[in-house]
């Protein structure tokens, strides 16, 4: 028959079977004539097929949407229309990962990346799956560049001599004109064979090398190991475990038109700070000026339409209880106030459940009811996973999660990431004359309820060594 009879208007629209989209088949809108015979419309899918395509994204939990989208769309359109779509608070570390399952491999995508054509590059039978989630360590390196660069692993070919402040060491990197180098050593691991070597390495602009003759940088005696106009640098989830790596701190550079484990130049650094040097040096490397450009965009949009604030320094005690309200400024009465309103909303919560007859056990129970409803805590939650989901979040100061000990059924744990190091605090309860609180500190501090502990520690460091500022949640698509 006539393939215009099944057409009711002059456009058509392509379809793709169910399995194209988990597969990310295209899906697209053409403008089609009745004089057009059915071999012209064929000419056509390939038109059809570059206008629309569907992606499917996940989260921590493995929960996934599907979602069509433009054929020109950057991995921050992506974060973008999963916040709107799950009215999420956008403070500008939402990031989409490529989860690369078969290699054991992840990256961040950058913001400004074409997302279809990261897809265009994964193999046909690879598990590769997108990720949105938070990485709050993404664009930290350029607010504290000196906590990334070690002064021991960097070198600058510049006439500037001395010590260099944050702007001056970013600029470098920038700048094409100067000539930073990152070096040290790291272990290394040849394809083919089961051992890991140590080698001493250097990364230029031209590229990874490194060196065959103890820490020598002379020319003769550097050996070229990857560059990163066509490659790309990834983290290995399991070093250990999969490749037989010394430490856990396991990254790799790939080639961005290969999915073979063949193709991968691995690599392991001794901690996890000079792991992070080495990835966000080569990041900087590879991108240059277009990751400030990324950086900076989103604070530029909100100066032009600012947004409601989440920084730390806009959490501040206050005092209502005068005629004109203010800040408390001194520590000790931010906690005595925070304390007593603590209790005060005890008793009316209690009263409200029990008609005014308040037992410890029901004050216990509406106490558990309050943290379990919070984002920032992860219930049965083992320290290992709260490693993993901690680092996924970014290794900067202040991430934080609480859970329920493992060893001590009655006690929580507060996870926290400081200095690229994640420490865990037992948070024990104290009951006083029939009250039960909570403490980080033997009971020295105590608070009613593990919400105001956490509040309270968001505006004061206390016995921790610094304060609590971004919380880990595992969002649900």
């Amino acid at each position: 028959g006539n393939i215009h009879d099944f057409l009711p208007v002059h456009w058509a629209r392509a379809s793709a079977p169910a399995s194209a989209v988990s597969r990310g088949k295209c899906l697209g809108f053409c403008q089609v004539t009745p004089a057009m015979s059915a071999w012209e419309l064929f000419s056509l899918s390939d038109q059809w097929v570059s206008v629309r395509q569907v992606i499917r994204v996940y989260s921590e939990d493995n929960s996934s949407r599907a979602v069509e989208v433009p054929s020109d769309i950057t991995a921050r359109d992506i974060c973008q229309l999963f916040v709107l779509k799950n009215h999420c608070i956008d403070d500008h570390s939402w990031t989409l990962f490529e989860h690369l399952t078969h290699l054991g491999i992840e990256r961040t995508i950058e913001d400004h990346e074409s997302v279809l054509e990261v897809q265009s590059n994964w193999g046909m039978d690879s598990d590769s799956r997108l990720y949105f989630r938070k990485n709050y360590a993404k664009y930290e390196f350029f607010k504290k560049p000196l906590d990334f660069f070690p002064e021991n692993m960097v070198s600058i070919s510049s006439e500037a001599n001395g010590l260099m402040n944050h702007s001056q060491l970013i600029q470098t990197f920038l700048n094409s004109s100067t000539c930073p180098e990152i070096h040290g050593f790291l272990h290394s691991k040849e394809q083919g064979r089961k051992s890991w070597k140590k080698f001493y390495f250097v990364l230029r602009r031209s590229g990874l090398y490194f060196s065959n003759k103890g820490t020598s940088k002379e020319p003769r005696h550097l050996q070229f190991a990857a560059e990163f106009c066509d490659s790309d640098v990834y983290t290995l989830l399991s070093a250990r475990k999969t490749h037989g790596a010394p430490t856990d701190y396991g990254f790799c550079v790939k080639p961005s038109k290969s999915s073979s484990a063949r193709d991968l130049k691995l690599l392991c650094a001794d901690d996890e700070q000079t792991r992070t040097c080495w990835i966000t040096a080569m990041r900087l490397f590879k991108f240059g000026m277009q990751l400030y450009q990324n950086f900076i965009q989103p604070h530029q949009k909100q100066k032009s339409s600012p947004m409601r604030s989440i920084s730390e320094n806009s959490l501040v005690a206050m005092d209502f209880s005068g005629q004109r309200s203010r800040v408390i400024e001194n520590p000790s009465e931010a906690l005595s106030v925070a304390v007593e309103e603590g209790l005060s909303w005890r008793r009316k919560s209690c009263h409200r459940l029990s008609h005014g007859n308040c037992s410890p056990s029901q004050s216990s129970l509406s106490n558990i009811a309050i943290h379990m409803a919070q984002p920032w805590f992860h219930s049965k939650l083992s320290r290992d996973e709260a490693h993993k989901l901690i680092t996924q979040h970014g290794l900067i100061d202040g991430v934080f999660l609480l859970r329920d000990s493992q060893s001590n059924p009655k006690t929580f744990v507060l996870s926290l990431c400081h200095t690229q190091r994640i420490r865990h605090f037992q948070i024990l309860p104290v009951e006083d004359d029939g009250e039960l609180f909570y403490s980080l500190d033997d009971g020295n501090t105590r608070f009613s309820d593990l919400l105001q502990l956490v509040e309270f520690y968001q505006l004061n460091r206390g016995v921790l060594p610094c304060k609590l500022k971004h919380h880990c949640a595992r969002t649900t698509l």
